[in-house]
């Protein structure tokens, strides 16, 4: 007798323990790309001893990752569109875990260099692929459920630190990141196998078909939002990759406090901005997306104030936290908007602008500290923070909550 109703290879959306499911991979895709991510970031010292770059050649070297990505995020946007954000997803996810092993079997900065770029291509187009299928979820959710997804990324990033920074001492560059392989790919299959299986939810409304819901050319005004809400998300990135960079200096230089003392300050906003996305579906629906906007902007420009000027270590790292909560769930929201209006292509955009901010924030704090001081450069984090309030604020009609 044949099989007829053997199971297809995707199957629709049926019910609430499917879209727990599909939150639940999606969720842990967020954290892996956190993990490895991060899990890489430790080795980079290593990774200089071993290829004997300079600090100009590693520094040029490590624009492959920011070119790969920048590249890759434009096109992964298409292929979304055209196969699937959920492929798209898991294909990215084993490039992304194949990717990170290769640095160390480089030995010179042009060879690092270009396998940080396809590390970097995998790393942008995962980024888009899994903010695209979070999107398509939090509309037939009808939550507002984003944040989530970042803070599984923050939180996996704590984790690929912190599991890095123990093993570092034991485990050659090598062996280590091999792990992070095997680690995504495991991950990247049993999660990926829920993705594949599923279509991504698209919620009728009216009873339209999904033809009829499929994304047409996009008007001047819609493509202006889009542009808009990345220029959000570009102001809060801005503000990570500066604190990243330059926060644990301005606490060793400028406040003459101990390394490992210094070495908290990223640590305090790190855990900030996670705990702030764990909590940011409730401040979203208690709040709506406009208020969590501009409240976010303005809590994260008075933190960032008291962290670049307070003449104490402990206010200092007051303001980073501080800085970490309002930051927390203004790029989630950001990049929500702005695939809920354009799809794919919208997250694509938002995202790029978003790494771009991140790219921008450490070199442009270097040249301000060099015409004025750390400490005043610090603070055109809370000029960008206070620019995305208001722009959030200008979008309210837009961002209907």
């Amino acid at each position: 007798m044949p099989l007829i109703n053997k199971a297809r290879s995707h199957s629709a959306v049926r019910g609430p323990d499917d879209l727990t499911r599909l939150r639940g991979a999606i969720t842990a895709f967020f954290a892996l790309d956190g993990f490895v991510f991060a899990g890489w970031v430790v080795r980079i010292p290593a990774i200089k001893e071993q290829t004997g770059a300079s600090v100009s050649d590693l520094g040029l070297a490590l624009l492959g990752v920011s070119a790969g990505a920048v590249i890759t995020m434009t096109l992964t946007g298409r292929l979304c569109r055209r196969f699937g954000s959920h492929p798209v997803t898991v294909v990215c996810g084993v490039l992304l875990a194949l990717s990170v092993a290769l640095p160390p079997l480089t030995h010179s900065a042009v060879a690092l260099g270009l396998v940080l770029l396809v590390f970097g291509a995998a790393y942008g187009g995962i980024n888009v692929a899994m903010n695209s299928a979070a999107v398509d979820l939090v509309a037939a959710l009808r939550r507002p459920v984003m944040p989530s997804f970042h803070a599984a990324f923050s939180l996996g990033g704590m984790i690929g630190a912190g599991l890095g920074a123990l093993v570092a001492g034991s485990l050659s560059p090598t062996r280590h990141l091999l792990a992070l392989t095997v680690i995504g790919l495991l991950v990247t299959a049993l999660a990926g196998r829920t993705l594949l299986s599923h279509e991504p939810p698209v919620p009728r409304e009216r009873g339209q078909s999904h033809e009829e819901r499929a994304p047409r050319r996009l008007d001047a005004r819609t493509r202006g939002l889009v542009f808009v809400f990345g220029l959000i998300a570009l102001c809060t990135a801005y503000g990570e990759g500066a604190l990243a960079d330059w926060g644990a200096l301005h606490l060793e230089q400028d406040l003459r406090v101990h390394p490992g003392v210094a070495a908290a300050g990223y640590s305090c906003f790190a855990l900030a901005m996670t705990i702030g996305r764990a909590g940011g579906t409730t401040l979203l629906e208690r709040l709506g997306r406009t208020r969590t906007l501009v409240g976010g902007g303005a809590t994260a420009a008075t933190g960032m104030l008291l962290g670049a000027l307070a003449p104490s270590v402990w206010a200092a790292l007051l303001g980073f936290a501080i800085t970490g909560l309002g930051l927390a769930n203004i790029f989630p929201v950001a990049v929500e908007r702005a695939g809920s209006l354009a799809g794919p292509g919208g997250v694509a955009i938002a995202s790029t602008l978003g790494y771009g901010g991140m790219l921008l924030g450490p070199p442009a704090i270097g040249f301000m500290a060099d015409w004025f001081s750390l400490p005043i450069a610090l603070t055109s984090v809370t000029v960008l923070a206070a620019l995305a309030a208001l722009i959030g604020f200008g979008t309210r009609r837009a961002a209907v909550s």
